[in-house]
Protein backbone atom coordinates (compact mmCIF):
# COMPACT_ATOMS: atom_id res chain seq x y z
CA UNK A 1 0.00 0.00 0.00
CA UNK A 2 9.81 -1.04 0.76
CA UNK A 3 15.17 -2.82 5.01
CA UNK A 4 16.91 -0.14 6.32
CA UNK A 5 20.50 -0.65 5.62
CA UNK A 6 22.43 0.02 8.80
CA UNK A 7 25.79 1.61 9.21
CA UNK A 8 28.78 -0.62 8.59
CA UNK A 9 30.25 -1.64 11.93
CA UNK A 10 33.85 -0.86 12.70
CA UNK A 11 36.38 -3.64 12.47
CA UNK A 12 36.63 -5.80 15.55
CA UNK A 13 35.17 -4.94 18.92
CA UNK A 14 36.08 -2.65 21.77
CA UNK A 15 37.99 -4.04 24.74
CA UNK A 16 41.45 -5.25 25.73
CA UNK A 17 43.53 -7.48 23.52
CA UNK A 18 45.36 -10.53 24.72
CA UNK A 19 49.12 -10.23 24.26
CA UNK A 20 51.43 -12.86 22.91
CA UNK A 21 52.96 -15.46 25.18
CA UNK A 22 56.09 -14.17 26.85
CA UNK A 23 55.01 -10.55 26.98
CA UNK A 24 54.61 -10.88 30.75
CA UNK A 25 51.06 -9.58 31.09
CA UNK A 26 47.83 -8.93 29.37
CA UNK A 27 48.04 -5.54 27.69
CA UNK A 28 45.20 -3.35 26.50
CA UNK A 29 45.61 -1.60 23.19
CA UNK A 30 43.50 0.23 20.65
CA UNK A 31 44.00 0.48 16.94
CA UNK A 32 42.58 2.81 14.34
CA UNK A 33 40.19 1.14 11.90
CA UNK A 34 41.57 0.40 8.45
CA UNK A 35 40.92 2.89 5.69
CA UNK A 36 37.40 2.68 4.36
CA UNK A 37 35.81 1.19 7.48
CA UNK A 38 32.79 2.99 8.92
CA UNK A 39 32.61 4.19 12.50
CA UNK A 40 29.87 2.64 14.53
CA UNK A 41 27.14 5.11 15.40
CA UNK A 42 27.98 7.68 12.76
CA UNK A 43 24.91 8.97 11.03
CA UNK A 44 24.20 10.80 7.83
CA UNK A 45 21.30 12.68 6.39
CA UNK A 46 20.39 12.65 2.75
CA UNK A 47 20.35 16.08 1.20
CA UNK A 48 17.64 17.39 -1.08
CA UNK A 49 18.08 16.65 -4.75
CA UNK A 50 16.16 17.06 -7.96
CA UNK A 51 15.07 13.45 -7.75
CA UNK A 52 15.79 12.63 -11.37
CA UNK A 53 17.90 9.55 -10.64
CA UNK A 54 19.31 7.46 -13.43
CA UNK A 55 17.51 8.49 -16.61
CA UNK A 56 17.35 4.98 -18.07
CA UNK A 57 16.00 3.50 -14.84
CA UNK A 58 13.36 6.21 -14.47
CA UNK A 59 12.32 5.78 -18.10
CA UNK A 60 12.04 2.00 -17.70
CA UNK A 61 9.89 2.37 -14.58
CA UNK A 62 7.74 5.00 -16.30
CA UNK A 63 7.15 2.58 -19.18
CA UNK A 64 6.10 -0.12 -16.71
CA UNK A 65 3.84 2.38 -14.94
CA UNK A 66 2.16 3.23 -18.23
CA UNK A 67 1.46 -0.42 -19.00
CA UNK A 68 0.20 -1.08 -15.47
CA UNK A 69 -2.24 1.83 -15.55
CA UNK A 70 -3.49 1.01 -19.04
CA UNK A 71 -4.14 -2.53 -17.80
CA UNK A 72 -5.82 -1.22 -14.64
CA UNK A 73 -8.17 1.05 -16.59
CA UNK A 74 -8.92 -1.70 -19.10
CA UNK A 75 -9.77 -4.09 -16.26
CA UNK A 76 -12.28 -1.81 -14.55
CA UNK A 77 -13.94 -1.08 -17.90
CA UNK A 78 -14.26 -4.78 -18.72
CA UNK A 79 -15.81 -5.28 -15.27
CA UNK A 80 -18.10 -2.33 -15.90
CA UNK A 81 -19.38 -3.87 -19.13
CA UNK A 82 -20.14 -7.14 -17.33
CA UNK A 83 -21.68 -5.22 -14.44
CA UNK A 84 -23.89 -3.16 -16.74
CA UNK A 85 -24.99 -6.29 -18.60
CA UNK A 86 -25.95 -7.81 -15.23
CA UNK A 87 -27.94 -4.69 -14.25
CA UNK A 88 -25.25 -3.71 -11.69
CA UNK A 89 -25.84 -6.74 -9.52
CA UNK A 90 -22.04 -7.02 -9.06
CA UNK A 91 -22.01 -3.62 -7.35
CA UNK A 92 -24.89 -4.61 -5.09
CA UNK A 93 -23.35 -7.97 -4.22
CA UNK A 94 -19.70 -6.93 -3.87
CA UNK A 95 -19.91 -3.28 -2.89
CA UNK A 96 -19.20 -2.15 0.68
CA UNK A 97 -22.19 -2.51 2.99
CA UNK A 98 -21.43 -0.30 5.99
CA UNK A 99 -21.13 -2.04 9.38
CA UNK A 100 -21.86 -5.45 7.84
CA UNK A 101 -19.16 -7.85 9.01
CA UNK A 102 -19.85 -10.15 6.08
CA UNK A 103 -19.03 -7.28 3.73
CA UNK A 104 -15.52 -6.66 5.06
CA UNK A 105 -13.84 -8.60 2.22
CA UNK A 106 -15.69 -6.32 -0.21
CA UNK A 107 -13.35 -3.44 0.66
CA UNK A 108 -11.00 -5.12 -1.83
CA UNK A 109 -13.53 -5.51 -4.62
CA UNK A 110 -15.45 -2.23 -4.33
CA UNK A 111 -12.83 -0.02 -6.09
CA UNK A 112 -13.28 -2.07 -9.27
CA UNK A 113 -17.06 -1.57 -9.34
CA UNK A 114 -19.17 1.45 -10.29
CA UNK A 115 -22.82 2.47 -10.30
CA UNK A 116 -23.11 3.91 -13.82
CA UNK A 117 -21.22 4.89 -16.96
CA UNK A 118 -20.96 8.46 -15.73
CA UNK A 119 -19.45 7.18 -12.49
CA UNK A 120 -16.67 5.22 -14.16
CA UNK A 121 -16.01 7.97 -16.71
CA UNK A 122 -15.54 10.51 -13.95
CA UNK A 123 -13.05 8.27 -12.13
CA UNK A 124 -11.04 6.94 -15.07
CA UNK A 125 -9.17 10.14 -16.00
CA UNK A 126 -7.90 11.07 -12.51
CA UNK A 127 -7.22 7.41 -11.76
CA UNK A 128 -4.95 7.07 -14.79
CA UNK A 129 -3.10 10.36 -14.18
CA UNK A 130 -2.53 9.98 -10.46
CA UNK A 131 -1.86 6.27 -10.76
CA UNK A 132 0.85 6.84 -13.35
CA UNK A 133 2.47 9.60 -11.28
CA UNK A 134 2.38 7.36 -8.21
CA UNK A 135 3.90 4.41 -10.09
CA UNK A 136 6.61 5.94 -12.25
CA UNK A 137 9.25 5.81 -9.51
CA UNK A 138 8.74 2.11 -8.87
CA UNK A 139 5.94 -0.27 -9.85
CA UNK A 140 6.66 -2.72 -7.03
CA UNK A 141 6.34 0.03 -4.43
CA UNK A 142 3.23 1.29 -6.23
CA UNK A 143 1.50 -2.06 -5.76
CA UNK A 144 2.07 -1.78 -2.01
CA UNK A 145 0.71 1.76 -2.04
CA UNK A 146 -2.37 0.56 -3.92
CA UNK A 147 -3.13 -2.19 -1.39
CA UNK A 148 -2.77 0.25 1.50
CA UNK A 149 -5.05 2.94 0.05
CA UNK A 150 -7.67 0.36 -0.96
CA UNK A 151 -7.75 -0.87 2.64
CA UNK A 152 -7.89 2.56 4.27
CA UNK A 153 -10.47 3.85 1.80
CA UNK A 154 -12.67 0.77 2.14
CA UNK A 155 -12.43 0.60 5.91
CA UNK A 156 -13.17 4.31 6.16
CA UNK A 157 -16.39 3.73 4.24
CA UNK A 158 -17.29 0.54 6.12
CA UNK A 159 -16.81 2.13 9.53
CA UNK A 160 -18.36 5.56 9.05
CA UNK A 161 -21.00 5.45 6.30
CA UNK A 162 -24.64 5.05 7.21
CA UNK A 163 -26.01 1.55 7.68
CA UNK A 164 -27.89 0.25 4.67
CA UNK A 165 -25.73 2.08 2.14
CA UNK A 166 -23.55 0.45 -0.50
CA UNK A 167 -20.21 1.98 -1.42
CA UNK A 168 -18.24 1.34 -4.61
CA UNK A 169 -15.95 3.13 -7.04
CA UNK A 170 -12.29 3.97 -7.52
CA UNK A 171 -12.47 7.55 -6.25
CA UNK A 172 -11.09 6.58 -2.82
CA UNK A 173 -8.06 5.09 -4.56
CA UNK A 174 -7.69 8.27 -6.62
CA UNK A 175 -7.49 10.32 -3.42
CA UNK A 176 -5.02 7.81 -2.03
CA UNK A 177 -2.69 8.25 -4.99
CA UNK A 178 -3.15 12.01 -4.72
CA UNK A 179 -2.11 12.01 -1.06
CA UNK A 180 0.86 9.77 -1.81
CA UNK A 181 2.12 12.05 -4.58
CA UNK A 182 1.73 15.10 -2.35
CA UNK A 183 3.99 13.78 0.43
CA UNK A 184 6.34 11.41 -1.40
CA UNK A 185 8.70 14.19 -2.45
CA UNK A 186 9.00 15.41 1.13
CA UNK A 187 9.76 12.00 2.61
CA UNK A 188 12.18 11.02 -0.18
CA UNK A 189 13.81 14.49 -0.38
CA UNK A 190 12.94 14.84 -4.07
CA UNK A 191 12.31 18.46 -4.99
CA UNK A 192 10.77 17.59 -8.37
CA UNK A 193 8.23 15.29 -6.76
CA UNK A 194 7.26 18.01 -4.29
CA UNK A 195 6.79 20.45 -7.17
CA UNK A 196 4.78 17.84 -9.04
CA UNK A 197 2.56 17.30 -6.01
CA UNK A 198 1.97 21.05 -5.64
CA UNK A 199 1.03 21.41 -9.32
CA UNK A 200 -1.37 18.48 -9.09
CA UNK A 201 -2.93 19.99 -5.99
CA UNK A 202 -3.61 23.23 -7.87
CA UNK A 203 -4.89 21.49 -11.01
CA UNK A 204 -7.30 19.27 -9.09
CA UNK A 205 -8.19 21.62 -6.24
CA UNK A 206 -11.88 21.22 -7.09
CA UNK A 207 -11.61 17.56 -6.07
CA UNK A 208 -11.33 18.60 -2.45
CA UNK A 209 -14.98 19.63 -2.46
CA UNK A 210 -15.99 15.97 -2.33
CA UNK A 211 -14.02 15.49 0.88
CA UNK A 212 -16.87 17.28 2.63
CA UNK A 213 -20.22 15.63 3.39
CA UNK A 214 -22.45 15.39 0.32
CA UNK A 215 -25.64 13.44 -0.13
CA UNK A 216 -25.10 10.42 -2.35
CA UNK A 217 -21.27 10.75 -2.33
CA UNK A 218 -19.07 8.40 -0.32
CA UNK A 219 -16.86 11.16 1.04
CA UNK A 220 -15.76 8.90 3.90
CA UNK A 221 -14.00 6.65 1.41
CA UNK A 222 -12.29 9.71 -0.08
CA UNK A 223 -10.99 10.83 3.31
CA UNK A 224 -9.87 7.29 4.12
CA UNK A 225 -8.02 7.02 0.82
CA UNK A 226 -6.32 10.39 1.32
CA UNK A 227 -5.15 9.39 4.81
CA UNK A 228 -3.90 6.08 3.43
CA UNK A 229 -1.98 7.87 0.68
CA UNK A 230 -0.22 10.13 3.17
CA UNK A 231 0.59 7.11 5.33
CA UNK A 232 1.90 5.28 2.25
CA UNK A 233 4.30 8.16 1.61
CA UNK A 234 5.86 7.40 4.98
CA UNK A 235 5.62 3.61 4.94
CA UNK A 236 7.05 3.27 1.42
CA UNK A 237 9.58 6.10 1.65
CA UNK A 238 13.08 5.54 0.32
CA UNK A 239 14.74 4.31 3.51
CA UNK A 240 18.17 4.74 1.97
CA UNK A 241 17.55 8.46 2.32
CA UNK A 242 18.03 8.25 6.06
CA UNK A 243 20.48 5.36 6.21
CA UNK A 244 23.48 6.04 8.47
CA UNK A 245 26.67 6.68 6.61
CA UNK A 246 30.16 5.99 7.80
CA UNK A 247 33.11 8.33 7.31
CA UNK A 248 34.94 8.41 4.03
CA UNK A 249 38.07 6.44 3.45
CA UNK A 250 40.88 7.68 5.68
CA UNK A 251 38.67 9.67 8.06
CA UNK A 252 39.05 9.11 11.82
CA UNK A 253 36.81 6.86 13.80
CA UNK A 254 33.95 8.14 15.91
CA UNK A 255 35.26 10.30 18.79
CA UNK A 256 35.58 8.74 22.22
CA UNK A 257 35.36 5.17 20.94
CA UNK A 258 38.43 2.99 20.63
CA UNK A 259 38.29 0.08 18.23
CA UNK A 260 40.49 -2.89 19.00
CA UNK A 261 41.55 -5.58 16.60
CA UNK A 262 42.32 -9.16 17.44
CA UNK A 263 45.30 -10.57 15.58
CA UNK A 264 45.26 -14.08 16.98
CA UNK A 265 48.40 -16.14 17.59
CA UNK A 266 49.27 -17.15 14.06
CA UNK A 267 52.80 -16.90 12.62
CA UNK A 268 52.06 -13.55 10.99
CA UNK A 269 50.10 -11.95 13.84
CA UNK A 270 53.06 -9.92 15.15
CA UNK A 271 53.84 -8.65 11.65
CA UNK A 272 50.23 -7.55 11.17
CA UNK A 273 50.29 -5.81 14.54
CA UNK A 274 53.44 -3.89 13.73
CA UNK A 275 52.11 -2.83 10.33
CA UNK A 276 48.94 -1.61 11.98
CA UNK A 277 50.92 0.33 14.58
CA UNK A 278 52.72 2.12 11.76
CA UNK A 279 49.38 3.07 10.27
CA UNK A 280 50.04 1.19 7.04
Amino acid sequence: MSSSPGSTPGAGATGPETGRAGSGSLRGRSASPPAGSAARGSTGRRTWDLGSGDAETVLAEARKALFVMVGFIALIWVIQIANWADHYHLTVDYGIRAHDVGSLPDVLSAPFLHFSWAHIEGNSGPLFIFGFLAAYRGVTKFLGVTVLVILTSGLGAWLTESSGTIGAGASGVVFGYFGYIMVRGFFDRHAIDMLLGAVMALCFAYQFTVLLPHAGIGWQAHVGGLVGGVAAGWVFRDRRAGAPRGPRSGSPSAPGRAIARSYGDGPRSELHRQIDDLGL
